[in-house]
């Protein structure tokens, strides 16, 4: 009861420490103000830049960068992150194609675009260089969608006249789909051309995608992740085509071969415009993050994924562990297993010396390249990753035991295996249980990075919210509390095993 009742203050204590760090959010809003005003594209030199990672905005302004006037650029990995951060007062511009920019002002009343263009480009598909069947398919059938008018019939019904808006929708055709599944990937981030709508991703790229895969009599699939992940997931055969408002660069070009343009656009800059921004009660707020649109299954979605890939990382981690363990302390005390000692020292050496995210994205892209699930992918990432500390965490538990246990287990006639697993093991849980549960809630938090490899979590929910309302504290909030009420759920459950445990030690 003590314990819960510390627990359930802790839990208080952290909805006031957010509270607090809320109004202080507000100071540092107000401190940050002073921002440096951008009417030109002449005005950039010398001034805090957003950019969403890897896209054509980024590429351009990178000529800023390092100069003599001071030039700062801030890359984001979402163009919603990059806005926030504009209206916050953090940077004085962000550079972003128009589309989306004219989507960004729509919903966020107190920024603006300059009238001056910043640079014009044209947007293409992205395929694999060694593709070239699929490109070729891919052009001729984005031919026939231009001269029917298709393609322009799916650009105005997302970017037209007021009258034209919404009363164009691509219908996809009753075809024979027997020549396989096209997987697109994608960066649902980017309205009017890919974005989160009623759980379903929609948007100009999309709609022109699903007309090809009529035309080619394939499936579609769409596959969201990073846009700078999006030309390795090409290269690499996880996806068969890039659609997420490319521009065809030079440099892009040295990866992936581009498609033939299907429509253009151009690179504007937005500003604060000085304006306050219209007051949104907390009511409406939950509503908008929340109910509207159903945004909620979003975040239990990525729940749902979140626990399945801890629960099976968890067991990957504890089975792989306990062996290495065994195999290392066996080496130790008998001097045996000398070659499975120098591949566990090996793998230890590597697991906990490089990033969780490097090697989820090694695995993914390189050495399970061929698996499409990215669950069982993410749960034997962190599986793997997980084992190489639980092995130590074990190894030293089995080595704080007493040898004298293990002689006199030797003594009354027990093998090796029967002292591990009667005596020594059993005592050596009880000792790292605590270290074990450790292990576990940094795992269940290490899964929040699975949206690196275009995976549903917790974490990426939240993302999508955010995304669509630009609105961070709520989405944040939530996603942060619900890892809070998981982890002491977790604390709660192995304090009272460990409490089991010791029983017979009264």
């Amino acid at each position: 009861m003590k314990t819960m009742k510390k627990w359930i203050h802790g839990f208080f204590a952290v909805v006031l420490l957010c509270v607090c760090m809320t109004g202080m959010a507000g100071c540092a809003k107000k401190e940050n103000a002073q921002t440096k005003q951008i009417t030109c594209a002449d005005d950039l030199e010398g001034a805090r830049i957003g950019v969403q990672l890897g896209t054509t905005g980024d590429i351009y302004v990178s000529d800023y960068e390092g100069d003599e006037a001071g030039t700062k650029i801030e890359r984001y990995n979402k163009g919603a992150d990059a806005i926030q951060a504009l209206k916050l007062g953090k940077i004085d511009c962000v550079v972003v194609d128009e589309q989306p920019a004219i989507q960004y002002v729509k919903q966020n009343s107190n920024i603006r675009i300059i009238e001056e263009e910043f640079t014009f480009e044209e947007y293409a598909f992205l395929v694999a260089k060694e593709n070239t069947k699929l490109l070729e398919q891919i052009n001729t059938a984005l031919e026939k969608l231009k001269e029917a008018g298709t393609v322009e019939t799916i650009v105005k019904n997302y970017i037209g006249s007021e009258e034209e808006v919404g009363n164009y929708p691509y219908l996809s055709k009753d075809v024979d789909r027997s020549n396989g599944t096209l997987i697109v990937g994608t960066n649902a981030e980017f309205p009017p051309y890919e974005y989160h709508q009623n759980n379903t991703i929609t948007g100009i790229d999309i709609d022109i995608m699903r007309a090809i895969s009529d035309e080619l009599g394939m499936k579609l699939q769409i596959e969201d992740m990073a846009f700078d992940s999006i030309i390795a997931a090409v290269t690499s055969g996880k996806v068969n085509v890039g659609a997420a408002g490319f521009t065809v660069t030079e440099e892009r070009k040295k990866s992936a071969s581009f498609s033939d343009t299907y429509t253009t656009s151009k690179q504007v800059i937005i500003v604060r415009d000085g304006s306050s921004s219209a007051t949104v009660s907390f009511t409406e707020k939950l509503y908008d993050n929340f109910v509207k649109d159903n945004r909620y299954q979003y975040i239990l979605k990525g729940l749902g994924n979140t626990l399945i890939i801890t629960v099976f990382a968890v067991m990957i981690g504890i089975v792989l562990g306990f062996l290495i363990a065994v195999v290392r302390t066996s080496h130790d005390r008998n001097g045996g297993l000398t070659i499975l000692n120098a591949v566990c020292k090996v793998y230890l050496t590597i697991m906990r010396g490089t990033p969780v995210m490097i090697q989820l994205l090694i695995i993914y892209y390189v050495i399970l390249a061929s698996v499409t699930n990215k669950i069982a992918v993410a749960a034997i990432a962190f599986g793997l990753n997980s084992a190489a500390y639980v092995a130590e965490i074990v190894r030293s538990g089995i080595m704080s035991v007493e040898i004298g246990q293990f002689e006199a287990g030797r003594s009354l006639g027990l093998n090796y295996r029967q002292t591990m697993q009667c005596i020594i093991i059993p005592q050596a849980v009880k000792n790292i249980l605590p270290a074990l549960l450790n292990e576990f809630i940094s795992l269940l938090k290490e899964t929040s990075i699975s949206g690196y490899i275009g995976l549903m979590d917790l974490t990426k929910g939240g993302d999508i919210i955010r995304s669509n309302t630009y609105e961070a504290f709520l989405p944040l909030i939530a996603v942060a509390m619900i890892y809070l009420i998981l982890v002491m759920l977790l604390s709660f459950g192995v304090s009272r095993l460990e409490r089991k445990l010791r029983n017979n030690e009264r």
